[in-house]
């Protein structure tokens, strides 16, 4: 079992593009394992699109891997989705982490694409189970309450014979969902005493399923910043956190040193997580590119002496 770090990036940060591009460079150079994009559609901040930004990286990276963390499924058509991720994975030469969830019920992309919350559920168990089939049949006839397929069926198919499917969320729902279609699982905004009994119920639903995970593809995210908690982008992040969350917020982040950060990991591992992906906390883009260069320098060596 091996220990792996990747970057994720919900907002955009930087002032235009090519101070993103330095940003990629610093990580494809590096001991970095992937980037991860967030997926939001509506925001008045500035987001990236997930699925444009997987066909960015496919293009502009030769070593690294991405994924999406994670892709809203229930706002999604399957066949599309299933079709963006082959492609992206055949011109990435099998690079691409795809990772699906259903969807925040709160999220204002649900009104404004039309869709209702109800029965999103269903309609995500539907996409994942369309999208995991036409990504490795010759063709597919599906009868659901949302889809109906006769003898469809995309080409290329992804180059990753074995491509991941990563499921996110830690409702009943989510754990059932990840028993059934995925290859792995992705925490959210949770901390190590959240994600344990969730990890524990996947492997117990795996049992009932008859299907297996690989040990070491159970995976949490946690914020960091070298930099003290009174920092101007840590308070911003933490007001807004304790919005969300009923207990302390600083039990989701990481802030001080590589101790402090290396310390919060041996907590996720501890409770059964083995990939991570870690968001610097930075104010401009400045600030990402020096947050991720210390993490490189201070942090991903000590995870590469845990893989020995």
């Amino acid at each position: 079992m091996t220990y792996g770090v990747g970057l994720g990036i919900a907002n955009f940060p930087f002032r235009d593009a090519e101070a993103f591009w330095r940003w990629v460079d610093l990580c494809e150079d590096s001991g970095v394992d992937s980037i991860w994009q967030s997926d939001r559609i509506v925001s008045k901040d500035p987001h990236l699109e997930c699925m444009s930004v997987m066909a960015a990286l496919a293009g502009a990276t030769r070593r690294l891997k991405f994924g999406m963390n994670v892709a809203s499924a229930g706002l999604r058509d399957p066949l599309l989705l299933a079709k963006q991720c082959a492609t992206i994975d055949v011109l990435s030469n099998g690079r691409l982490l795809p990772a699906f969830g259903v969807g925040s019920a709160f999220g204002p992309e649900w009104a404004a694409t039309g869709r209702p919350t109800r029965r999103r559920g269903v309609r995500t168990d539907e996409c994942l189970l369309l999208i995991s089939r036409l990504w490795r049949e010759e063709s597919v006839s599906f009868e659901g309450e949302f889809f109906q397929y006769k003898d469809v069926s995309i080409s290329p198919r992804p180059v990753q014979s074995d491509i991941p499917l990563w499921v996110g969320g830690s409702a009943e729902g989510a754990i059932r969902r990840t028993a059934l279609y995925g290859t792995g699982w992705q925490a959210g905004i949770e901390t190590p005493a959240q994600i344990a009994p969730v990890i524990e119920g996947v492997k117990q639903a795996l049992l009932e399923s008859g299907r297996t995970i690989d040990a070491d593809h159970y995976g949490a995210g946690f914020a960091f910043r070298f930099g003290r908690w009174d920092d101007a982008p840590v308070a911003r992040n933490l007001e807004a956190l304790s919005k969300r969350v009923k207990d302390d917020p600083r039990g989701y982040y990481a802030v001080g040193g590589a101790e402090d950060i290396l310390a919060r990991l041996r907590e996720f591992i501890a409770a059964g997580a083995h990939k991570f992906i870690l968001r610097p906390v930075a104010a401009n883009g400045d600030e990402m590119l020096a947050q991720t260069k210390l993490l490189i320098d201070e942090v991903l060596p000590e995870i590469d002496a845990m893989n020995g």
